[in-house]
């Protein structure tokens, strides 16, 4: 059997080295592409194919799935759309610059690669593209507003592919993972200072208790928060089920918010998202 290839993006850390070092072990041939290359170095040094991909960057994107090919000689199974970051604050406190940096790498970046790997998927007549999304393309969450957004509309972006790919032989498929222990509140810091100007803010007190927890050192888990390894467990069902299912939830409390959505008035689910 022609071993199985898949691209994946975000891989210094968290979620995305979880997932190439995972699926390296079931023998898949994983390209484990990262925004530095310095990062990118540190993974060929344990072993991995590694190579620069940022997603606010469109020639990397080119670049990136050019060099996979080129190694595969021109086929790629499986792309896992795996790299984001947080913007937190006050909706009412986000200028337009932050969202547009933020959907330029949490969603145009993630649709760049897609577009360009559909026709390599097209002509093999297979593929699977794998987006990982969150709870938080579910349900909203305050302080999360540029992240959510995001979150929605990658949503719906790739259930409207979804539809338009039946019968192409390519899948689209979202990975919703809960709390996740990884760097992305701590690699949100740099995002905040830049962007929000909380001491001018009319929420400047509430934004005390929220730089607390931004900047000081986690010393206990999330509720209901989970390693790495959970996502990578449903990756591996998303790439290897016979018939993948649409979505793949991840923890409990994303089970829990599907569910309420579902079920509950906007008002009440406004009410019960408030408590959090």
């Amino acid at each position: 059997m022609t071993q199985r290839s898949i691209l994946i993006t975000g891989c210094s850390s968290g979620i995305g080295l979880d997932a190439a070092r995972g699926l390296k072990a079931r023998g898949w041939r994983v390209f484990a592409t990262c925004r530095q290359e310095a990062d990118c170095g540190r993974l060929r040094a344990e072993g991995l194919e590694s190579f620069r991909l940022d997603y606010a960057d469109e020639a990397s994107i080119a670049d990136a799935l050019d060099e996979a090919l080129r190694r595969t000689g021109g086929t790629l199974d499986a792309v896992y759309n795996n790299g984001a970051f947080a913007c937190p604050g006050a909706v009412e406190d986000l200028p337009r610059g932050a969202l547009r940096e933020i959907f330029e790498t949490n969603l145009f970046g993630y649709h760049d690669l897609t577009r360009r790997v559909i026709p390599v998927m097209r002509k093999q007549g297979h593929g699977r593209i794998v987006n990982c999304s969150s709870v938080l393309g579910l349900v909203g969450a305050k302080w999360r507003g540029a992240y959510v957004a995001t979150k929605f509309a990658m949503e719906g972006l790739t259930d409207v592919l979804r539809i338009e790919m039946r019968g192409t032989g390519i899948d689209l498929i979202l990975i919703e993972p809960g709390p996740i222990a990884t760097k992305i509140r701590e690699n949100a810091v740099a995002h905040f200072e830049k962007w929000v100007d909380w001491e001018n803010s009319a929420r400047r007190d509430q934004y005390v208790s929220l730089r607390g927890r931004l900047y000081d050192k986690k010393i206990k888990k999330d509720a209901f928060e989970l390693g790495p390894e959970a996502v990578t467990a449903k990756l591996i069902r998303a790439l290897e089920d016979p018939r993948p299912k649409p979505r793949y939830y991840v923890t409990t409390p994303t089970y829990l918010m599907g569910a309420l959505r579902r079920l509950l008035p906007t008002r009440a689910l406004d009410w019960l998202v408030s408590k959090g």
